[in-house]
């Protein structure tokens, strides 16, 4: 039990303290980006279209998932807050807090899908949006 709430204790002011770098950032493009520049990538009305609907899609999935890591959080908090920690059930709340926040990254790099060229930094749009 105190290895997990010693963890617990230790890491989460650091993640509090500063969010992590996208490592991501530099390969893909944000759809909002995408929109801004769709003449000048040549988006067609096809394309345009198909990215609002999966946007569209990526923040339904992304609040819902929001919503349940705090469900999942709060029955974590809640068994650390007792007496007496039962040391199997907070690391099995736990593994559902961190596959829940595995999910959200997922569903937020799912919503950047514009892959940047390696050589170029340019996006090929006919190949990625859409």
């Amino acid at each position: 039990m105190k290895p997990i709430v010693l963890t617990l204790l230790l890491f989460s002011p650091l993640a509090a303290q500063q969010p992590p770098e996208d490592p991501l950032r530099d390969v893909l493009f944000p759809p909002e980006i995408v929109m801004q520049h769709q003449q000048a990538v040549g988006l067609s009305d096809e394309q345009k279209n198909n990215l609002k609907v999966e946007v569209r899609q990526a923040q339904l999935k992304f609040t819902e998932l929001q919503w349940t890591l705090q469900d999942e959080m709060e029955r974590l908090v809640s068994l650390l807050k007792q007496s007496k920690v039962d040391e199997k059930q907070a690391a099995s709340q736990l593994d559902k807090v961190l596959a829940t926040e595995r999910e959200i990254k997922r569903a937020a790099h799912a919503s950047h899908p514009h892959q940047k060229q390696p050589h170029t930094g340019a996006a090929d749009p006919a190949s990625r949006v859409g």
